[in-house]
């Protein structure tokens, strides 16, 4: 098992914001590989545990064939731009935006005179050239929400073999996972075996069984068999 804690990472960032890079994966970044950071999971290929300053915003910026997985922990988040302009996102909802190869502009905004949290992950598609959308979603306290990949037939999810799930978990919760997975505790705090894992970790195993001490926001992310 390891585990990559956010205390061990260099802060970076941009714009109006600090964040902490997990995963840039090869594929994605080339030589611009971050050498702390590790690589990802199936189509898996960056996680950035980000806080916007206050009224901090990121500028406008483009993206192109790239899913951007938006996870929100405190605060919030405005967004300007090509897709679905002024969309906001609130603690404990997702958004999932497909650029495809039409591409979409954005500017993620900061409204409030306090930092936020928010977590951003980002997937290579399955098909290149697929027309850019979004959606959104906010699990349930106590629920574990698939809110990316599946089976093409199905159209709740962008469709893809590799899957993200995001748990609002309560104290005594349990989480399990088989097979290789990558999990990202958010908020909040567990245990694994006998393993404390600590708010803003990284755990990448096989066959994972997290129980949460705490009120948790978990991603997780592993393989659709």
């Amino acid at each position: 098992m390891n585990i990559l804690n956010y205390e061990s990472l260099p802060m970076g960032g941009f714009g109006g914001l600090k964040e902490k890079r997990f995963v840039t994966d090869t594929r994605a970044f080339g030589s611009h590989k971050e050498p702390h950071a590790i690589e990802g999971l199936g189509n898996f290929v960056y996680l950035a545990d980000a806080n916007f300053f206050p009224r901090g915003q990121t500028g406008m910026h483009k993206h192109k064939e790239v899913d951007v997985i938006s996870v929100m922990v405190e605060g919030q988040i405005s967004h300007a731009g090509s897709l679905e302009h002024g969309q906001a996102l609130t603690p404990g909802m997702v958004q999932v935006q497909r650029a495809g190869g039409e591409g979409f502009s954005h500017n993620e905004i900061n409204p409030d005179d306090t930092e936020n949290q928010m977590i951003q992950l980002w997937v290579l598609p399955e098909q290149r050239g697929e027309p850019a959308g979004y959606k959104t979603y906010l699990p349930a306290t106590g629920e574990r929400r698939a809110i990316y990949g599946g089976n093409p037939s199905q159209t709740e999810r962008f469709h893809s073999h590799t899957m993200i799930d995001v748990a609002q978990l309560t104290p005594g919760q349990l989480l399990q996972q088989d097979g290789e997975v990558m999990l990202y505790l958010a908020q909040g705090q567990g245990i694994i075996g006998k393993t404390d894992i600590p708010a803003r970790s990284l755990v990448h195993s096989e066959n994972i069984l997290f129980k949460a001490l705490a009120e948790s926001q978990v991603i997780v992310i592993y393989l659709n068999k």
